[in-house]
């Protein structure tokens, strides 16, 4: 049986720390956390090459279901990684920075 990843509130990232944000493309196009790094639940498994090895990996969705889903199988393949508890939704809510692809309002969906 999968642990459960640890969680983290949004306030409570460090600055500085490698964000994983696992939502989907138009998810992400329409606002994300500036330097994050995007990789969608479903291509995780492909892109391991693309998630530094020794960083704590603070992992994003919309609301927190597929960032724990992601961070317990990153767990469980040896990445060190936290859900940060409600998503996007309570990053923005904490004031942390959002920011979208086309430059236009970010917005988080």
């Amino acid at each position: 049986m999968t642990e459960p990843a640890p969680v983290v509130s949004a306030d409570q990232v460090p600055d500085g720390a490698v964000l994983l944000d696992v939502r989907e493309q138009d998810e992400w196009d329409a606002g994300h956390a500036p330097g994050a790094i995007h990789v969608p639940l479903g291509d995780l498994p492909s892109r391991l090459d693309d998630l530094p090895d020794d960083a704590e990996l603070q992992v994003l969705c919309r609301a927190g279901g597929r960032a724990a889903r992601a961070a317990a199988w990153l767990q469980e393949n040896g990445y060190d990684a936290v859900v940060v508890d409600g998503g996007m939704g309570a990053w923005q809510d904490a004031g942390r920075p959002v920011v979208s692809e086309d430059g236009g309002e970010p917005r988080v969906i």
